[in-house]
């Protein structure tokens, strides 16, 4: 196998350049718009129109066309970089609730195009624009500029600030660092569905403490100061506002003090629902806002000792108004219609991803490596309506469904059946997954052999290849998961990839089932499961066992060779989280709780103190302009562990981010340093 198909997977972002992406169905169902790149390895999104009765695409917008070549601005690489989008040209849109027009920014210019006639209009608006959405009756656009919420009419007239700040470290209509990145909320403001005010988040950022980030390998351009909240220590200041067109403005009030975190806002023609939680993230509640007097009443709360999860999607209602919510009952997250469950036990509700009169769309789990799309109407039961095991998303409107499919064989994007046109480039390499559960815990692995290994035929070394973390799972029925994990097997390993407790996809119990023991029970399951798939199959060679790993993983990596260098012989960790202590609010003190309230917790999830311990390869990877996991993480291990005289190494990728960088080379590199490592000569050619 040569070592090109690293360099095909980053130049295709994994094979998924060229799908159509971001499909949104307009509301009679005549219509989906999408986003779509013109070939397999061009990062550059154009939006399209697809005719759901002739069948025909359109291109609406030619990103290129526009005639701007300027860089991207900070304030869109940001977006994309939070959401995990590492694309060019159009990366969002949003339009009107007729779907008649859509607005996006292209390196921050603000853009209007006819859905119909696919006129194209730069509106001309205040330069950065960003986060532009249309009202609901397709006469204004709001958008915001620098830390400002401004408007400007359809037409490209009256441009003006809608709120301004009011303090140097506040901006109007942006999230905060801690919804973006760990609550999956993008958005700072939402419109009222007639389209004369808007809710707005104002976001103090000046309680929050200032680091910095910076790229060695460019010295003459300053650090960027990052408002980032570590463990324990301030959040911004985050209200919500009633900004009506005509100047009126009603602060929306609830406990504050006691509930920081906004999590949702829904506005809706029957109302204005905003989710707040608390710091501890033991009690969420749904508030029904007036937007006229700006009080609000609780009309759904979810409380648990450990930690409350939040759903994508909810809350929600239907045509008849009832509220769509979650509750975790006992082993099971199910969905709820007016309070009362509507899924089984045993359904795992993920996501809701359209209400479509009184239908609704939503994601589940009963097997974890499976996500299907399922509808559920008032009087019937729920009906999967995918069958291929897959990972899947869509959604819905007028009964016209779009189905986003990613399986083992295949990744297509369909309306009603009919698929879009795809561009992708397909992949050379096609990984074989024997997916299992191993062990008393009944671990979801996945194990990968060189293709065209006979069993028995020879001992192979192994590569562990986690994640391991609370956002995501590894061992699922999808081809895309397993690209790096197939190369790594055809260079003659044999690959575990293996889902431990904490993991999402199977459940509230076994999302929480290692408590606020970051170190003790991920490490465990890993051990667990290699032993178990060694018992599977024959050919595994425990006397060469590698782990690498990524964010979480890559902490699980660390650690792995820390604490069991009896299993682990050799680690490659990018991104390790090493201090908990220097991880963000939300999301640390979720599992840990404060660090005043459990120090023990902290200490022991931290690999500062292990550094001493270290007996056995350590590859330490990190991206030098990462803001979510900051360099000090390895930079801090890197420290302590040559404070102790153990020798390891450290590969700094300059003007990477979070997302990594240089992937074609850095999968080389990994291998190199493992088989070194593990005294294992290069495969033949």
């Amino acid at each position: 196998m040569s070592t090109s198909f690293p360099a095909l997977v980053a130049r295709t972002q994994g094979f998924t350049l060229g799908l159509a992406r971001r499909p949104a169905v307009a509301p009679d169902g005549s219509r989906v718009l999408f986003l779509r790149s013109d070939s397999g390895d061009d990062a550059v999104g154009h939006l399209w129109s697809f005719d759901t009765a002739t069948g025909e695409e359109r291109r609406l917008v030619d990103a290129r066309a526009l005639g701007d070549d300027r860089e991207m601005t900070e304030r869109e690489r940001a977006r994309r970089e939070r959401a995990r989008d590492r694309s060019a040209g159009i990366g969002a849109y949003a339009t009107d609730a007729a779907v008649r027009t859509a607005v996006f920014t292209v390196s921050g210019r603000l853009y209007a195009v006819d859905v119909e006639t696919a006129e194209v209009t730069d509106l001309g608006a205040r330069e950065p624009a960003a986060e532009a959405r249309i009202d609901p009756a397709g006469s204004t656009i709001a958008y915001v500029s620098d830390a400002e919420l401004r408007l400007i009419s359809r037409d490209g007239k009256d441009d003006r600030a809608l709120a301004e700040p009011d303090g140097p470290e506040v901006t109007w209509g942006l999230p905060e660092h801690e919804a973006s990145e760990s609550m999956d909320r993008f958005e700072g403001y939402w419109w009222a569905p007639d389209g004369r005010a808007l809710v707005a988040a104002r976001v103090d950022n000046s309680p929050v403490q200032v680091w910095y980030v910076s790229d060695p390998a460019r010295p003459e351009r300053p650090p960027a100061a990052l408002r980032y909240p570590s463990a324990g220590t301030p959040n911004a200041d985050v209200s919500l506002h009633v900004l009506g067109l005509d100047g009126r403005r009603t602060p929306i009030t609830w406990d504050r003090d006691e509930y920081e975190y906004v999590t949702r806002v829904v506005w809706d023609r029957l109302g204005l629902l905003v989710v707040v939680q608390n710091r501890e993230q033991t009690v969420m509640r749904v508030l029904d806002a007036d937007p006229v007097t700006g009080q609000t009443r609780v009309i759904a709360e979810n409380t648990d000792p450990q930690w409350t999860t939040i759903v994508a999607g909810v809350p929600a209602r239907t045509a008849s108004g009832e509220l769509l919510w979650t509750v975790d009952d006992g082993d099971t997250r199910r969905l709820t219609c007016g309070g009362v469950p509507v899924t089984p036990p045993g359904l795992q509700m993920e996501e809701l991803l359209s209400v479509d009169g009184d239908t609704v769309l939503f994601a589940g789990r009963e097997d974890p490596a499976e996500r299907h799309l399922w509808t559920w109407q008032p009087g019937t039961g729920p009906v999967r309506v995918t069958a291929e095991p897959g990972l899947y998303t869509g959604c819905r409107a007028a009964g016209v469904t779009v189905t986003v499919a990613n399986t083992m064989t295949r990744e297509t994007v369909t309306v009603d059946g009919v698929p879009l046109l795809s561009n992708a480039l397909p992949s050379p390499v096609i990984p074989v997954m024997h997916l299992l559960r191993l062990g008393e815990r009944e671990l979801q692995t996945s194990v990968l052999f060189p293709t065209g290994h006979e069993p028995g035929s020879r001992r192979l070394p192994v590569l562990m290849d986690p994640y391991g973390g609370t956002a995501a799972q590894r061992a699922v029925a999808a081809r895309t998961r397993y690209w790096a994990s197939q190369w790594f097997a055809d260079q003659g390993f044999a690959v575990v990839v293996a889902d431990g407790r904490g993991t999402p996809g199977r459940g509230p119990r076994w999302e929480r089932a290692r408590g606020d023991d970051h170190a003790g029970p991920r490490l465990q399951d890993q051990v667990d499961a290699l032993h178990a798939a060694a018992g599977r199959f024959g050919d595994l060679d425990l006397s060469k066992v590698g782990i690498r790993g990524w964010s979480a993983g890559g902490y699980l990596a660390a650690l792995a060779v820390l604490r069991r260098p009896d299993v682990f012989h050799a680690a490659v960790a990018g991104a390790p989280v090493t201090d908990q202590l220097l991880y963000s609010t939300h999301w640390q003190e979720r599992t840990l709780g404060l660090p005043e309230e459990n120090p023990s917790g902290y200490a022991h999830g931290s690999l500062i103190d292990d550094a001493p311990n270290l007996r056995r390869p350590l590859l330490l990877v990190h991206g030098m302009l990462d803001d979510n996991v900051l360099p000090v993480h390895t930079m801090k291990l890197s420290a302590a562990l040559l404070a102790a005289g153990r020798p390891h190494t450290v590969l700094p990728l300059p003007a990477a981010t979070h997302m990594g960088a240089g992937l074609d080379n850095l999968w080389a590199f990994e291998l190199d340093f493992l088989r070194t490592a593990l005294l294992i000569a290069p495969e033949s050619s």
